[in-house]
């Protein structure tokens, strides 16, 4: 092309950019970028930040700093979407130091983080189960001057909720509202997990007539939460009058509620509902057929062997 008379431009370097990286040729690439750019041929931000996004995918985060590093040489500056590819991926891997790292230099730089970034190292903190800090995060946000969504506070409450601060979890969820933003299934679910993990099952299931007053509509997610949560606090039966509500509505159990509530019912020797809700499972498809028969028969095992020790009547 160059030998013909037309030299690459900004179109054509991006589809040789993202074809490269395509096939795992990031290296190429990365040449490729640097070699047009001595010749003033310099990527543009999209082309810039896909291969940022590539990169951090497939390598250190310090072979990238590098990488971004060079590229300032050449008049290339990182902008707002390339730190904000950079702190997700380094929430993603939990590198929560990189994060906060990352946040100042975003700040150095003369950038204003959006609430997307904070949503995004608030996630990260959840992952670690560090309520403390997430709590931080949305703090940090409104010194700033930034203005929560909805997302912000689900990732508070499912963070707090979450490390076994329900408290505050709660308050947040009436904060949540005055600031304009409708609990959603994802709210309240957070919230029931918590309660459920603190042993207020009756609690997280008084919550669930409050969201369905409230014009809410539960999920696969919520019901399988508060199965599981009955089944544990040994509520058995609020447990059964839940599920039969589950599956009147055709909802799939989940892997974990399943497994606790067939557990739960051959405990207390129910074991023809234990067989009625493995045929459930079955024919809702809810979990793959060997799952839910191993399931099953290993329940079914343990409790004879309890029975003959005496464990069980």
């Amino acid at each position: 092309m160059t030998n013909n008379g037309f030299p690459p431009n900004q179109v054509s370097t991006d589809v040789a950019v993202r074809t490269l990286c395509s096939c795992g040729r990031e290296e190429h690439a990365i040449e490729l970028v640097k070699e047009l750019s001595t010749k003033n041929l310099q990527p543009d931000t999209y082309t810039y930040n896909f291969l940022v996004r590539h990169l951090v995918k497939n390598r250190s985060i310090s072979s990238v700093n590098c990488f971004i590093k060079e590229m300032k040489e050449f008049g290339i500056k990182p902008d707002l979407v390339t730190y904000t590819i950079m702190i997700d991926n380094v929430c993603n891997s939990k590198n929560l130091r990189e994060a906060t790292r990352l946040l100042g230099v975003l700040s150095e730089e003369g950038f204003k983080p959006d609430c997307y970034v904070y949503n995004t190292i608030m996630k990260g903190y959840c992952m670690l189960s560090q309520g403390g800090d997430v709590l931080g995060v949305y703090k940090k946000m409104l010194d700033e001057g930034v203005e929560p969504d909805r997302y912000t506070y689900n990732t508070l409450i499912f963070g707090l909720s979450k490390s076994g601060r329900v408290k505050d979890a709660k308050k947040f969820l009436g904060v949540m509202t005055e600031k304009g933003h409708s609990p959603d299934a994802v709210t309240y679910t957070s919230l029931m997990n918590g309660m459920c993990r603190e042993g207020d099952a009756l609690g997280a299931l008084a919550l669930l007539e409050k969201m369905e007053e409230k014009g809410c509509s539960p999920n696969s997610c919520t019901y399988n939460t508060l199965l599981l949560g009955l089944c544990k606090a040994r509520l058995l039966d609020k447990g059964v009058e839940l599920y039969q509500v589950m599956k009147k509505s055709d909802i799939k159990l989940e892997t974990g509620s399943y497994g606790t509530f067939i557990r739960a019912l051959c405990r207390k020797g129910r074991v023809a509902e234990a067989y009625e809700v493995f045929d459930y499972a079955i024919k809702s498809k809810s979990i793959p057929d060997i799952t839910a028969y191993s399931t099953l028969e290993s329940t079914l095992k343990w409790l004879r062997k309890a029975r003959e020790q005496g464990l069980v009547v």
